[in-house]
């Protein structure tokens, strides 16, 4: 005799095929709208709705383009993992703990080296591209 199985906590679990990309799609879409109520994404973003097409006139290859635009979208995907990690620290209270601070701080980090990383590739495109 085996006992029945107990309702599956997330539905999504249960979907497969086109059910279950169509749904993938929906929450990511959610995502998007969450991160844009964050002030650093919203500005990140303006940033990216300029450089990455610049990124077309500025590289000279298919490798610069994506390599140019590929920093851009990077610091878009940490800043939406920093707010995830920011909102997942909150969702257990405001008060100050050294765990909380220490994620939150790494987060942080993340999207300063991220930034980081597509300035430096920018400043050498840009370089390359108007002084060398």
């Amino acid at each position: 005799m085996s006992l029945p199985l107990p309702d599956p906590v997330n539905p999504q679990k249960s979907r497969t095929g086109l059910s279950r990309f169509l749904h993938a799609g929906k929450y990511s879409l959610e995502g998007l709208r969450a991160g844009w109520h964050e002030k650093a994404f919203q500005q990140e973003s303006i940033c990216a709705f300029v450089m990455v097409p610049a990124a077309f006139w500025l590289g000279r290859s298919w490798e610069q383009v994506a390599l140019l635009a590929g920093t851009v979208i990077l610091v878009l995907i940490v800043e939406l993992l920093n707010s995830g990690i920011e909102a997942a620290i909150d969702r257990f209270g405001p008060e100050w703990h050294e765990l909380s601070k220490k994620a939150k701080d790494m987060g942080s980090a993340a999207v300063f080296l991220s930034l980081w990383l597509c300035g430096a590739v920018w400043a050498a495109a840009l370089y390359h591209r108007f002084i060398a």
